[in-house]
């Protein structure tokens, strides 16, 4: 009986060639996208789940509620994990993580001279947390006391090649660290990084590790077998709400601590600020996995589509059996194991696909996804049962139909004209609009997000951030002599201005507090502070709208003046920029000798509102001051031509100042490209899988036009030798279809604004979604329709009436 399937399956596939290439086809397509969706979301839901102990094991975080509203935050207190091992009995261990620096760290081994900066500062504990594989040394004790350091395997081979650097030296910025272990990494890790300093290395304070209010730290806690951790946690957010709410100087803000399971930290992070872990967006991968779904159901109804139009000509062939005693069951098992056998080869040629794209899918995706993977045992199993499956789910519905003929009828020629088969029937209808609608969506939402990436990489950001180049200074002797150094730099006609502070755009910027005097009283605020120096403000382009810039001709003003931007003026009370100017405001300098100390000085000047962060966060209330001793990073502003030039200025005014460390530089435009990656990223996946969506939708749009032309040839011949004209004939052809396409198009229209509206919720500064998006993808969707349909109605309007009507 299987051969006879076989058989059947085979000679239906060679006789219908057209059809079977286009089910084929659309299989396949759809089947290839489904592949590389699967392995990519099978891939994002491995992080963290090879750690022994792991399910024991949650990351702390904070949501943050002041005055600016409520926001998650993966950063906590140190205090946090010095309660949790201390007063819950439940804890087992924890382990603190320290922000990596902002900075490349300059270690030097033998010859080898090289920056770092992939590295962390943590417990001692994060070995007995996290039990990483060790290539060399062993886990107690590696990072125990000063001067030790834990190493990647990559970075090992750098300074110290094929030995065992274990209990050899490594200097980091002249201090000598003894190495103490060497660990694989491994990239299913949400945290990425070549070495780990314990907190005894780097000297933090033990009074700043007591700390409530330093929000700087990743906390993560391993619990004992059988805890509970939703008791745990609800009695640590009591203790935390009662030591650290409303400090320091009487701000009103709160901070309310969860836990968050380790396999969770990857995917369920989208939206945390100041994390520096791995992370996907659940969102994300959530809508591929939709639109996997999608594209395959799109495959299936092109198939049960084809089947059901084509069912006429099967018809004669389904009365012989029965007649020669076939039964209903097993006709719809030939049809259906005909569906399987189809699907089956489409697997075949979609695993195929799937190898040859993935070199390319791994580049876009960053991922080492490898080709054996679809190659396994496991995966084979599973392939088989996905290509049963969607020959089932395709096959079933012809299947019965086709079973269901009666066989006197058939081979009388009767039965199927008369029925509902002899016209476009509601299924093949309803399929239609179905496919047209998911394509519709997937086309409107790809639009926005085209229109919502693009806004975010061309909007005016209120400073240039066109050529210019930054880097952080190194050394005493850069350190003390700004000035010369900055001199220097300018000697060059290709630059055009020179600034060092500390918080630059699309960079690390600090958060603190400024105090307003106001009527006998002194009001707090929560701000921004950049650290500038007199030509910041040149060198990015901002644009004063009141008052003046920072003058040498004003010695004052390095300890006596501030300029704030557009937002503070409102958020500090101030009314508007005119009325901001000479109005006292006052700061706490970092590193005050005595706490009580106070930089004290008046407003300068208000600068337009510009957006230093990206486009998800808001224009923050900010204040610029010069600070000179925390100005350490430079940004040097070139012309447009002979930038070449002007970076081999830079380098060589560098080597006068620091020869001893090489130049590591950056572009500001960089770092904001680099912010909206995972956009660029999703809109050009949009752009691949609508454009199959579209093209296996319209393929089964063409098969369907070329059987309803194939059926109603002898119409259109008759109705041509009685006077009708091409255009009229191909507007009879083409109307049934265009008008599914329009039905699809107010379908899919409000589902697809619904969708993107939620999403563009996201981004602080977003586009619009205007009507004209939906009119223009009704107008190319239809326009694909009709060139889809068109050519096949034309065709059969253009044939000779002779060649269609001389057998009546």
């Amino acid at each position: 009986m299987f051969k006879n399937f076989l058989t059947s399956a085979t000679r239906n596939l060679t006789r219908h060639k057209l059809f079977s290439f286009i089910n084929i086809a659309g299989l396949a397509l759809g089947l290839t996208a489904c592949l590389l969706i699967a392995v990519f979301i099978r891939d994002e839901k491995q992080f963290d789940t090879f750690l022994p102990g792991g399910d024991q094991v949650y990351r702390v975080y904070n949501e943050y509620t002041g005055k600016e509203g409520t926001q998650l935050m993966a950063v906590t207190a140190p205090a946090y994990a010095e309660l949790l091992r201390q007063d819950f009995p439940e804890v087992e261990q924890t382990a603190r993580v320290m922000m990596r620096a902002e900075y490349k760290i300059l270690f030097e081994a033998g010859q080898h001279k090289l920056y770092e900066d992939n590295g962390l500062f943590v417990d001692s504990t994060f070995l007995a947390v996290f039990p990483l594989d060790l290539t060399y040394g062993s886990l107690p004790k590696a990072l125990d006391g000063p001067g030790s350091i834990v190493i990647s395997e990559a970075m090992s081979a750098r300074f110290f090649g094929t030995d065992n650097p274990v209990g050899k030296s490594i200097q980091m910025n002249k201090t000598s660290l003894q190495v103490k272990a060497v660990f694989r990494r491994n990239p299913k890790f949400h945290l990425q990084f070549d070495f780990l300093l314990p907190f005894a290395t780097i000297g933090l304070p033990a009074d700043r590790m007591k700390s409530w209010g330093w929000q700087q730290f990743y906390t993560y806690v391993k619990l004992k077998p059988g805890s509970n951790v939703s008791a745990l946690q609800s009695n640590f957010e009591k203790e935390v709400k009662r030591k650290a709410t409303g400090m320091p100087n009487g701000e009103v803000y709160t901070y309310n601590p969860f836990f968050q399971s380790l396999k969770d930290i990857h995917l369920y992070s989208a939206g945390f600020k100041f994390d520096g872990a791995q992370r996907g967006n659940i969102t994300y991968v959530r809508a591929l996995g939709i639109i996997a779904v999608f594209i395959i159901l799109i495959g299936c109804f092109n198939f049960v589509n084809l089947a059901t139009a084509k069912s006429l000509q099967r018809a004669k062939e389904v009365g012989v059996r029965k007649a020669i005693g076939a039964g209903r069951k097993q006709l719809m098992l030939q049809f259906v194991s005909e569906t399987i056998f189809l699907s089956l080869i489409s697997i075949v040629i979609a695993v195929g696909l799937s190898i040859l794209c993935l070199p390319w899918f791994n580049d876009f995706t960053n991922k080492n996804i490898r080709p054996e993977l679809f190659l396994h045992p496991a995966a084979i199993v599973v392939l088989l049962g996905l290509g049963v499956a969607v020959g089932v789910l395709a096959g079933f519905y012809p299947a019965l139909l086709l079973s269901g003929f009666k066989p006197v009828k058939v081979l009388k020629g009767t039965a199927p004209a008369n029925g509902p088969l002899g016209k476009t029937p509601w299924l093949r209808q309803g399929l239609v609009v179905v496919q047209f609608s998911i394509a519709v969506l997937l086309i409107i939402c790809s639009v926005i997000v085209f229109d919502q990436v693009r806004f975010m990489h061309n909007k005016d950001l209120g400073f240039n951030k066109e050529q210019i180049m930054f880097f952080p200074m190194r050394g005493n002797n850069m350190a003390k002599n700004q000035e010369a150094f900055k001199n220097e730099l300018l000697q060059s006609p290709g630059i055009e201005a020179v600034s060092i502070g500390y918080g630059f755009p699309g960079d690390a910027v600090a958060g603190d507090q400024v105090i307003v005097p106001r009527t006998g009283e002194q009001k707090i605020y929560s701000v921004t502070q950049l650290m500038v120096d007199h030509d910041y403000i040149k060198t990015l382009g901002l644009h004063l709208i009141a008052g003046r810039d920072f003058s040498k001709a004003m010695p004052t003003d390095i300890d006596h003046a501030f300029i704030i931007n557009e937002k503070a003026v409102l958020d500090l009370g101030f009314g508007n920029p005119e009325t901001a100017l000479n109005k006292d405001l006052a700061w706490h300098p970092w590193g005050a000798a005595k706490p009580d100390s106070l930089k004290t000085g008046k407003i300068i000047g208000v600068v337009k509102d510009f957006n230093y962060k990206s486009l998800y966060d808001k224009i923050e209330p900010t204040v610029l001051q010069m600070v000179p001793k925390e100005a350490w990073k430079v940004a040097v502003k070139m012309k447009a031509t002979g930038i070449s030039n002007s970076i081999a200025h830079v380098k060589e005014v560098w080597n006068r100042f620091n020869a001893a460390e090489p130049l590591e530089y950056k572009f500001l435009d960089e770092n904001f490209e680099k912010m909206y990656l995972s956009e660029d990223k999703l809109q050009s996946l949009l752009g691949i899988f609508t454009s199959i969506a579209v093209f296996i939708g319209c393929l089964g749009l063409f098969g369907l036009a070329a059987y309803s032309a194939e059926r109603r040839k002898r119409e259109v011949g008759i109705r041509k030798v009685l006077g009708a004209g091409v255009n009229g004939l191909v507007l009879l052809l083409s109307k049934d279809f265009i008008k599914l396409v329009l039905i699809a198009l107010l379908i899919a229209s409000p589902i697809a604004w619904y969708c993107m509206h939620a999403w563009l919720n996201n981004f602080a500064y977003r586009v619009t979604v205007s009507w004209w998006i939906f009119a223009g993808t009704g107008i190319v969707t239809t326009g694909i329709a009709c060139i889809t349909v068109g050519f096949q109605a034309i065709r059969s309007a253009t044939a000779n009436p002779v060649n269609s009507i001389r057998t009546e």
